[in-house]
């Protein structure tokens, strides 16, 4: 293996798109917050062939982001939901950000891009990089560097 090609799987950045990196697997996700939560349901909003539909709710169930969870409806049998777990709710942030920016650069007519709002006022809320004590870090002014790199697990088990 080269050099540059193990140096991204380092990157966090790197590993979450190996993981969500698909265009369809967001899209379940942004679904999954939107409520859905069966299999019928993804496909009729997202349209995608049902074997790649497939393939992202087991990648998403194995990797914890979804629970496959039963349920039966009245003279039928059981079926199968899926149902965002904590680690998977923590995408919302991630989910939110792609909406912000889609509104904000790539807007559309009739768009149903996802509103943000607080739930008790039900004032428009947008994402934003903040301090520990609460002060809001506008873009120009935000510092990114690359991250030390995370000491090497014991293999000694």
């Amino acid at each position: 293996m080269s050099p540059s090609s193990a140096t991204p799987a380092r990157c966090s950045i790197a590993r979450t798109l190996e993981l969500l990196g698909d265009k369809w697997t967001l899209l379940i996700v942004r679904d999954a917050f939107w409520g859905h939560s069966r299999f019928s349901e993804f496909t009729r909003s997202l349209g995608v062939a049902s074997d790649v539909l497939t393939a992202r709710l087991a990648m998403l169930v194995d990797e914890g982001i979804l629970e496959r969870r039963a349920y039966r409806q009245e003279g039928s049998r059981e079926r199968l939901e899926y149902v965002l777990t904590e680690k998977g709710k923590q995408l919302h942030v991630v989910i939110g950000a792609l909406g912000q920016f889609g509104r904000d650069h790539l807007p559309r007519p009739g768009s149903t891009s996802p509103e943000y709002t607080d739930e008790t006022t039900g004032e428009a809320v947008s994402l934003a990089f903040v301090t520990d004590d609460g002060r809001r870090v506008p873009a120009s002014t935000l510092h990114v560097q690359q991250g030390a790199p995370a000491p090497a697990a014991d293999s000694q088990g």
